[in-house]
């Protein structure tokens, strides 16, 4: 299973429905909370080329934000992509 990484805010809606779809997969990430962290914030948006939250990766690839994340899971994709 590759590993899973998602930037966050705690205060962040769309932070806590990702991670709830996670949840119900029973998927294991990493989250790298950005609130008050400048040098955080900066190299998630080195990576992903924006500045909003929830950034998710699985394994090398970045998937996008919380809308990207359920529309991988509308179309049957992201499962594949989580047992890879």
């Amino acid at each position: 299973m590759p590993k899973v990484v998602i930037y966050t805010t705690a205060w962040c809606p769309y932070c806590v429905r990702a991670k709830a779809l996670l949840d119900s997969k029973g998927v294991a990430y990493e989250e790298i909370a950005v609130d008050g962290e400048p040098a955080l914030r900066a190299e998630m948006t080195q990576k992903a080329g924006r500045t909003s939250v929830p950034q998710i990766w699985i394994g090398e690839r970045h998937v996008g934000g919380c809308d990207d994340l359920y529309a991988l899971e509308r179309a049957g994709r992201l499962d594949p992509l989580l047992q890879a």
